[in-house]
C-alpha cells in the first residue's frame, strides 16, 4: 500500500460517507455547556476542518505532545474509555475524535475530574484528522463499538471500509496497533475482511481471544448496553503491515 495520503475533497464533494449519525442531543446540561465554552478550545490539536485549514496543513504533533508517541481514539462516545488510557500512559499523547457534542462534553467534564493533561480534542470526524496528520504518526488507534449501521444498504457507512481504512493505514506506522471493540456479529465480519486488506494483520490465534478484552480496557457505558441486552462483545487486535 502507498504512504501517499489520499486526494480528499471538501466534505460537500466528499467521496466518503459519514460513518456517524447526529451531531447534537435534544439537551445539553448548563454544565456541560460550560465546558464546550470554556475548555474545548484550549484542547483542540490545532486546525483540522476544511474551514480553518483550507489548504490541509499538517499538524504539529510535537509542539502538541514533545516526542511522546500518539494515539487516536476514533469515536469516544462519553470519553471513559480515553481519559482512562490518558491517565494510565501519561507517557503518550492521545487524539480523540467525536462528532457528538454530547459526548464531547461529557468527556470535557472527565478530562476536568482526573486532571489528565495528555489530551487533545477534535469535535468533528475523524477523516478530516487522517488528512492533517503526519503520514506515519500515529502507533496505536482505538474504535471501540462504532455506530452499527444495522441496515445492510448503511453497511457501507461503517467506518471499517476501504474510503476509511486506506486513510487510516497512511498516518499509522508499521507495527502500529489497531483495536476495534464490537457487539455485533456482522460488524466483527466486516472487520475480519477489510482490515486486514488495507494493511493490517489480525493478531488472534483462535475464536476464544475475540471475546477477551486487552489488560487495560475499561468497561464502557457501551459494553454495559450490549450486555444487558444479551450481545457478546468481540474485541480484535490489528497490526499495521
Amino acid at each position: 500500500m502507498s504512504d501517499e495520503k489520499p486526494d480528499l475533497k471538501h466534505p460537500s464533494g466528499a467521496p466518503w460517507r459519514n460513518f456517524y449519525g447526529r451531531f447534537k442531543g435534544k439537551t445539553m446540561r448548563s454544565s456541560q455547556q460550560a465546558y464546550l465554552d470554556e475548555d474545548l478550545e484550549a484542547l483542540s490539536p490545532g486546525a483540522v476542518g476544511w474551514e480553518e485549514n483550507p489548504t490541509r496543513e499538517t499538524l504539529d504533533i510535537e509542539g502538541l505532545f514533545g516526542d511522546r508517541p500518539l494515539w487516536l481514539e476514533i469515536g469516544f462516545g462519553g470519553g471513559e474509555h480515553l481519559v482512562h488510557q490518558a491517565a494510565l500512559y501519561p507517557e503518550v499523547g492521545i487524539i480523540g475524535a467525536e462528532p457528538y457534542l454530547n459526548g464531547v462534553a461529557m468527556l470535557l467534564g472527565k478530562i476536568r475530574e482526573a486532571d489528565v493533561s495528555n489530551l487533545r480534542v477534535h469535535p468533528g470526524d475523524a477523516r478530516h484528522l487522517f488528512d492533517v496528520l503526519p503520514a506515519g504518526s500515529v502507533s496505536k488507534v482505538f474504535l471501540n463499538y462504532p455506530d452499527p449501521w444495522p441496515k445492510k444498504r448503511h453497511h457501507r457507512r461503517r467506518f471499517v471500509t476501504p474510503e476509511h481504512l486506506e486513510a487510516l493505514a497512511v498516518v499509522m506506522h508499521s507495527g502500529a496497533e489497531l483495536r476495534v471493540a464490537t457487539d455485533i456479529e456482522d460488524y466483527v465480519r466486516q472487520t475480519l475482511e477489510e482490515v486486514p486488506r488495507a494493511g493490517f494483520e489480525w493478531t488472534a490465534e483462535s475464536s476464544a481471544d475475540w471475546k477477551t478484552p486487552w489488560s487495560d480496557w475499561i468497561s464502557t457505558r457501551y459494553e454495559q448496553k450490549a450486555l444487558r441486552e444479551g450481545r457478546v462483545p468481540h474485541y480484535l487486535t490489528f497490526i499495521r503491515r
